[in-house]
């Protein structure tokens, strides 16, 4: 589990190495799954505090540098040739997204297959969903249900920061 502190540093050190620190900034955000953003509008590169509090460091540099990648390479080089070698020169080793766990505990939607699988989402699902883990195709057989369940304050608290329960 990376310390939010730490990470800080770190994208703060990647600007002032890789891009102008006057013009560009890091900040935390509240995505729950997706895991960071280079915002070419604002300028300013962020995470998601809630994947940064239970990922470990690697995971996160390695964020950080994808995100410090997107900002070099330009807004229209999206995930090809210029940004994959952009990328590369700064030391970015991983894929164009993260496969990292995502803050299930902060999904106010649960789906349980016939099998048992459980399934989260941050939105509500709006259309019928069947269980990859079951069938590779849509298959009326293995139909998600989906419940809403609260998430309190306390664990939106806990997930953002970087302690343990």
């Amino acid at each position: 589990m990376a310390d939010l502190s730490r990470v800080t540093v770190w994208a703060n050190a990647l600007i002032r190495l890789h891009l102008d620190p006057a013009v560009w900034s890091f900040a935390f955000d509240n995505a729950k799954k997706r895991a960071g953003l280079c915002d070419y509008g604002k300028k300013r590169i962020t995470v998601s505090r809630y994947l940064a509090a239970r990922w470990d460091d690697d995971e996160v540099h390695q964020t950080l540098l994808h995100e410090v990648a997107h900002a070099m390479a330009g807004a229209g080089a999206g995930h090809g040739p210029v940004w994959r070698s952009t990328a590369a020169a700064i030391g970015y080793v991983g894929d164009r997204t993260h496969t990292g766990e995502t803050a299930v505990e902060l999904a106010p939607w649960v789906g349980t297959c016939p099998n048992g699988h459980l399934h989260y989402r941050h939105r509500r699902p709006t259309r019928a969903l069947s269980c990859a883990k079951c069938s590779r195709s849509f298959s009326r057989a293995f139909l998600i249900t989906w419940r809403r369940r609260e998430i309190s304050a306390a664990t939106r608290r806990l997930a953002a920061s970087d302690k343990t329960a």
